[in-house]
């Protein structure tokens, strides 16, 4: 099979998704659609994928570059003449493909996309409304994807649902690799947030609360990764509340560096006021780490915060309930044992990478065999 895999950036998500579609033994193409960051340190591309050169992939997109975009994707779809184009997010990639009249479409939601963006207002619905309508099949990480979808009106059996999961063979309990050694933190409460440092994410609601428990309990500690344009306002939070001491504030890690730091937590906190299947949640469900997160619908897929989950929830956007959980679960250490157990074996039950990923393979199968109907 011939597969066009188009994508708005490249991303780490991009790359593993590239590299078990290299290892499956079809043609794969990447087409990216602009270029928002520097290019250091990006990873290459998995071996076997060839990379298309067109007018986008160089520079942020513009919408004035649309009708060109839309131009040079049509000649890039007749050169290559793909069985299936794989194309997300809905309002970008997946658009362009749907407005230049491309098929079969495999859109893939990027769980934001359409559970946030989508209600961006009316040109945003258009465009979402637009492109499912256009498509062939639909891919998505979580039920709250589908529902959104069948809300703009496409048909719930033409979804294929699997949360992206992850490597279970190197996210899983282990050794920190000396992280807490060197931070002298061995004996404190060590907190984890790594999500991006946008308004989306809520990082500023993790400070905040944070602030607010570290003030009563001296032995809370947090490792705070990441970047983004809320730098300075977290930096500020944390100033004002005289607690930069009790904070380790990294950048973002290499996919390599990353296990052992969710080695090294206690606690995963996540305040993302939107979600999908979070990979980073995932993620520390595998690395045998309990979390505790906002009360939104792709985390209550995953944390029922019953008795027998690896995890809390947090009404979303909430600081001081959010500060109320950091110190229930500083305190309730003896039960943190058995949530870590929890915590692993959902992720084997449910997030096993490997696994889940045939059922894109699935999707793409499912697509042709639509579009050869029509």
């Amino acid at each position: 099979m011939r597969v066009l895999y188009f994508t708005r950036d490249y991303t780490p998500h991009d790359h593993r998704f590239l590299s078990a579609l290299a290892s499956s033994g079809h043609e794969i193409y990447f087409l990216r659609l602009e270029r928002r960051e520097a290019s250091d340190g990006e990873p290459g591309l998995p071996t076997g994928v060839e990379a298309i050169s067109w007018r986008g992939g160089r520079a942020p997109a513009r919408l004035s570059d649309g009708p060109a975009l839309l131009f040079d994707l049509k000649r890039v779809v007749k050169r290559i003449h793909p069985d299936v184009v794989h194309a997300g997010p809905i309002q970008t990639s997946a658009f362009l493909t749907a407005a230049a009249g491309i098929h079969p479409l495999v859109a893939m939601s990027w769980g934001s996309d359409l559970l946030f963006d989508a209600e961006r207002g009316a040109g945003w619905k258009w465009i979402t409304r637009y492109t499912l309508q256009h498509t062939t099949v639909l891919v998505g990480d979580c039920m709250a994807v589908q529902e959104k979808a069948v809300k703009f009106g496409f048909p719930s059996e033409r979804v294929v649902l699997f949360p992206w999961g992850v490597d279970l063979s190197r996210f899983k309990p282990g050794a920190d690799g000396g992280w807490r050694a060197r931070l002298g933190w061995e004996d404190r409460f060590v907190i984890l947030s790594l999500r991006n440092w946008e308004p989306l994410y809520g990082v500023d609601i993790v400070v905040r609360a944070f602030g607010l428990a570290a003030h009563q309990n001296p032995d809370l500690r947090l490792i705070l990764l990441g970047s983004g344009s809320q730098e300075k306002t977290l930096r500020g939070i944390l100033q004002e509340a005289g607690v930069m001491e009790r904070v380790h504030i990294g950048g973002r890690l290499t996919q390599e560096q990353l296990p052992e730091v969710y080695r090294a937590a206690d606690l995963y906190v996540s305040a993302s006021h939107s979600d999908g299947s979070s990979v980073s949640l995932l993620e520390a469900l595998a690395s045998g780490l309990p979390v505790l997160v906002s009360d939104i619908p792709g985390n209550r897929e995953w944390i029922t915060g019953e008795d027998d989950s690896p995890g809390w929830l947090f009404p979303d956007g909430d600081a001081e309930a959010l500060a109320r959980g950091l110190l229930r679960a500083a305190d309730e250490r003896p039960r943190l044992t058995a949530m870590k157990r929890a915590a692993r074996c959902l992720a084997e039950a449910r997030a096993d990478w490997p696994s889940n990923f045939n059922k894109l393979l699935l999707a793409y199968l499912m697509a042709r065999e639509i579009d050869a109907r029509r």
